[in-house]
This record gives C-alpha cells, structure tokens and sequence, in this order.
C-alpha cells in the first residue's frame, strides 16, 4: 500500500495547510522583528508616506493650475508645518496660561472630593482616600507600560526625536519631488510578468492611503468642533469653561490615534469640567463626548468611508490593540491605515488582474503619484 493512500485525505489537506501557515507566520514575523529593529528607520519612513498620501493630491492641485512644480512642493510643504506648528504652539501657550490656575482648580476638586468620601455613606478616612489614589495609578502605569515602552525606545532622546523629525520631512519632500521615478525604479525590482499585477494593486493601495488619510482629517475636525462647541455651550451655562481652544485642538490631533485618542482626548475634556465646574457639568461634558463620538463611529465612518476603506470595526480594534503592543503609539497611529492597505493590495492580488503593462513613463502609480490618486 502506497504511504499517502495509509494516511487520511484530511489530514494530508491539513498537514499541506499547516506548513503553509507556519511559514507565512514565520516570514510575518521576521518582518515585524526587522520592523521593530529599524524602527528608528521605519517610524519616520510610515509617517513620510502618510503625509505624502496627504499632500500630494493638493500638489498635484497647484500644479493643475499652472504652478511651477517647485512652488507646489513648497507650498504644501510649507503649509502643512505651519499648520501643524501653529496648532502645537496655540496649545502650548493656552496651556501655559492656564496652568496654575488648573493646578489649584484641581487641587480644589481633590479637597472636595476628600470631603464627599469622608462623610456619610462612604466614612472614609482622607488617608485612604489619597492611598486608593496612589495604589490605582500605581496599577494604571503598570498596565500602560507597555503601551508607552514602544513610543520611549523610538524617542527616548530628544536626539532620537530630533532625528526622526528631519528624516520624516526629508522623506516626504523627496516623496513630492521624485515620487513616480521612485516608484518606477522599486517597481523594476519585481519579476516583468509580475509588474502589471503589482502596479494594479499598488495603485489600489495608494488611493485607500489617500482616501483614508482625508477622511481621517474629516473626521477629526469633526470631533474637535463638536466636542469644542460642547464645551463652549456648557460654559455658557456654568459660568465659563476654560482651555476650549487647547482641548479642541487635542481632540483633533488624538483622533489621528484611534480609540486611544478618542479616549484621552474625551477624558481631558472631563476632567477639566469636572475641576473648574464640577460633577453635574462633569457628567454633562462626558455625555457630549460620548454623543461625538457614537455620531463619529456610527454615522460618518459608515457613511464617509464607503467602499473605499473596507474595514470592519472588530479589525480595527485588534489591529490597534496589535500596534500598541509591538510599538506603542506609533503602532496604534499606523495600524489602522496599514491593515487597509495590506487588505486591498493583497485583495487585488489574489484577485488575478491581469492588465497590460503600461507604456514607458505612463507608469499608472506613477501617474497617482503625479496626479494625487487620480
């Protein structure tokens, strides 16, 4: 009797499958460890081609309208640091402030709160109270550790900061600049029969990228202005409700982190209602947070993304929860666009579009790297 009529058809089906799946695991893996490793490298690279996917199209818009190449780099680029510099600075400064009055607005808060739990039905003595404290943060930042571990080995130094910054900004100037010669040259590395395929699903890719990224700046002004004009309104009501401007600005920014900003974010908004206000408005802004953010969730992402970005809400929880582990906030801001790249590129791939391959310098993702995705 022949030895693979001895043994099962399933369980040679399975075995076949099995040393398949090990070695995508294991190729998955080095990947990540070669990620992780050149992290310092790889960071800077994903944030680049991020801000390209943003630029890019507003690029290609200038020079549409007749502007010399080198203008619409310029301008693109140059706005894009003002404004995020501008935003940065407009925190810092509202923050700084504001700071002292919002160390002994908290530092009320807390007395009160001692009192509240001193008396009846709690009875607690203030020296357990400030103890619970010092036992739950203690917990809180051992449970976080490894969420902040990824973001402190990429920026442990301002050196290391400093570092990353320019070569993300080089990057992606050099991205604006040569980006189809960039392509084309990356392009040649692969098999001639496989080029077509590739740049198919390459193209498809970039304009998720690109789709996403616009819909992601939406979506966090969108939050930013509701959760601001929340608290603009609520202090109408109560007297006044102050740092609006720098917790709007937060808003908008953490949202490019999902779950996680949308959480701090929320959680500061509280916070500061919660100290210079009190409970009532407290509970009040945490519902105007909660409202946002079901709003956000529920209607404009179904509704704004479309068919353009095909991920189902379970995915990006796991994918990033997934990136928080293995590179901190970095992983939890690149998850979410990645796993929507990788699953139309390797949809389009598996899919078997054959198309013809395209004439010499009418590359098509060149052509979506000098037209913006179109």
């Amino acid at each position: 009797m022949d030895d693979d009529e001895s043994v099962p058809r399933g369980l040679r089906i399975a075995a076949a499958w099995s040393w398949r799946v090990l070695l995508v695991v294991a190729v998955v893996a080095v990947v990540v460890w070669l990620v992780i490793q050149f992290r310092l490298v790889v960071i800077p690279l994903l944030v680049a081609i991020l801000l390209a996917a943003l630029l890019v199209p507003f690029s290609s818009w200038l020079q549409r309208r007749r502007w010399p190449k080198w203008a619409a780099v310029t301008a693109s680029m140059v706005g894009a640091l003002a404004l995020v510099g501008g935003l940065v600075t407009l925190v810092v400064f509202q923050i700084r402030g504001g700071w002292n009055d919002l160390v002994a607005a908290t530092l009320v808060a807390l007395d009160d709160a001692g009192g509240w739990l001193a008396g009846p039905p709690f009875n607690l003595e203030l020296g357990d109270v400030r103890q619970a404290i010092l036992d739950w943060w203690a917990a809180f930042s051992h449970d976080t550790s490894t969420i902040w571990s990824g973001a402190l080995s990429v920026g442990s130094t301002a050196g290391h900061v400093l570092a990353g910054l320019l070569l993300a900004l080089f990057a992606t100037l050099f991205l604006l600049i040569d980006g189809a010669r960039i392509w084309r040259w990356f392009l040649g590395l692969f098999p001639r029969r496989a080029r077509p395929r590739t740049d198919a699903a390459a193209r498809a890719g970039w304009t998720t990228l690109t789709t996403f990224a616009r819909i992601q700046i939406f979506v966090a002004a969108v939050d930013a202005v509701g959760i601001g004009l929340g608290a603009w309104i609520l202090g109408l009501f109560y007297g006044g409700f102050p740092l609006v401007i720098p917790i709007a600005v937060v808003v908008f920014l953490a949202s490019f982190i999902p779950i996680i900003g949308a959480l701090v974010s929320g959680a500061l908004a509280v916070f500061v209602a919660l100290v210079y206000l009190g409970p009532v408005p407290a509970i009040i802004m945490l519902a105007i947070v909660v409202l946002v953010q079901q709003i956000e969730g529920h209607v404009l992402q179904p509704l704004v993304m479309g068919t353009a970005v095909r991920i189902h809400p379970l995915a990006v929880v796991f994918a990033v929860a997934a990136g928080s582990l293995i590179a901190g906030i970095p992983g939890a801001l690149f998850a979410v666009p990645l796993v929507a790249v990788a699953n139309v590129v390797i949809r389009r791939l598996a899919g078997g579009t054959q198309e013809a391959p395209p004439a010499e310098g009418q590359n098509g993702a060149a052509r979506i790297a000098e037209g913006g995705g179109g």
